[in-house]
């Protein structure tokens, strides 16, 4: 059967190229990007997006098929002159190790070229330690190649997630003070460089799960968004002119001391959307925690402490939605969480209805609507960071590093 002409996604793209042969990685990235985002691209189609010429377009597909990082689809005919191939990525360009540091688990996924996750580990604790860490990727890191079918040399580079500053916030989950101490002076990087393929690069949790989101997500022409990640406590990301925005000091998107006005319980949005919280309001029914952290658990059960969580999250991210909106126009809120995908989307109801109850005057009204992966995005977005970095172009920094990223060396 002839495949139907397809209309061009390629609406509006601020990203343009150079003609210049000096610029040719830049322009590799620029056409691998595009079509990360939109799935697949013709030639004509990268032509007229990039503002690369005919030529120059052909020859950075040709050399991106050439070093396996493309592959061609069915030609799509019906057209006079030759028929357009679309180009797509080789999910087996590349493997990728991701590692989630967590407050309540460790996450460890191998990925490969386009997010698909070839083999996971995960492990719950009471608290994360150090030591914790190291003897959980020694059982697991073998193991997770075997099941992925690859060697350690296979994987291109490995991507740690893990909150800023872990010594913090121990009276909110309860965990020993002097035990959360000794991440202060733990260097991630160092201690792991033996365990794990290198380079390593090191982002925070709530940066990176919404990184995972950007770069592994399905195509959308959003250029501006919030991301919020509901775990044990709240974070999420920035992302700006379509990449990642991180910071100086690679906190952006830390929402969780955002102040809520009227709301009992505490006047930032940690103490009202996050799993902790919810955890707590559980325990005072004497109702057993541990099925909030099996991803494939049945809420139900909790009810009526659950909807009443949900109410008061949502109005807490309502009022936080706001705040955001008021700064920076964003195009669209996400939101996502360690959470089963009916909670999340009834959550996602919630927040909405919430919203415009509120006074918007003056406030531009974004699209709310949930993520798509749950719990493991935080270990997909790490090993996403790698991806982005190399393959990828950041509108907000072109060819600076981010600060936010260490990288063994």
């Amino acid at each position: 059967m002839t495949p139907r002409r397809r209309e061009s996604p390629l609406k509006s793209v601020p990203l343009k190229g150079s003609n210049q042969s000096t610029v040719r990685d830049v322009n590799e990235r620029l056409v691998l990007h595009l079509i990360r985002r939109h799935g697949t691209l013709t030639k004509a189609e990268a032509t007229r997006a990039t503002g690369l010429s005919a030529n120059a377009v052909s020859e950075i597909f040709k050399a991106l098929e050439n070093d396996g990082l493309l592959l061609r689809g069915a030609p799509i005919r019906g057209r006079v002159g030759q028929p357009s191939v679309p180009m797509r990525l080789n999910p087996e360009a590349r493997h990728y190790l991701g590692l989630k540091i967590g407050r309540r688990s460790f996450d460890m996924v191998v990925i490969n070229f386009i997010g698909g996750v070839a083999a996971r580990r995960t492990a719950t604790h009471e608290y994360p330690s150090p030591q914790g860490l190291i003897a959980f990727i020694k059982e697991s890191f073998r193991p997770l190649l075997r099941s992925a079918k690859l060697k350690r040399e296979d994987l291109a580079a490995s991507g740690i997630a893990m909150p800023s500053e872990l010594w913090h916030w121990a009276e909110d989950f309860v965990a020993p003070r002097e035990e959360l101490e000794k991440w202060r002076t733990f260097d991630v990087n160092v201690e792991l460089a033996a365990l794990l393929p290198g380079p390593i690069s090191v982002e925070n949790d709530g940066t990176a799960a919404c990184r995972g989101e950007l770069v592994f997500g399905p195509p959308t022409e959003k250029q501006d968004f919030i991301y919020f990640f509901i775990g044990t406590f709240i974070g999420g990301g920035v992302v700006l002119n379509g990449s990642v925005f991180p910071g100086r000091w690679g906190n952006s998107g830390g929402f969780g001391p955002l102040r809520i006005p009227d709301e009992p319980g505490g006047h930032r949005l940690i103490d009202h959307a996050s799993l902790s919280v919810f955890a707590n309001l559980l325990t005072e029914q004497n109702l057993d925690t541990n099925l909030l952290y099996d991803d494939n658990a049945d809420w139900s059960a909790f009810e009526p402490t659950l909807s009443h969580w949900i109410t008061r999250a949502a109005r807490s991210l309502a009022h936080a939605i706001v705040s955001a909106q008021a700064v920076i126009d964003f195009e669209a809120v996400i939101i996502d969480g360690a959470l089963p995908n009916a909670v999340r989307d009834r959550l996602v109801a919630e927040v909405d209805r919430h919203f415009h109850r509120l006074d918007l005057r003056g406030i531009y009204q974004p699209d709310i609507c949930a993520g798509h992966f749950g719990s493991i995005i935080r270990a997909l977005g790490a090993a996403a960071y790698p991806i982005s970095n190399d393959f990828m172009i950041d509108q907000n920094t072109l060819l600076r590093r981010e600060p936010s990223a260490q990288l063994a060396r």
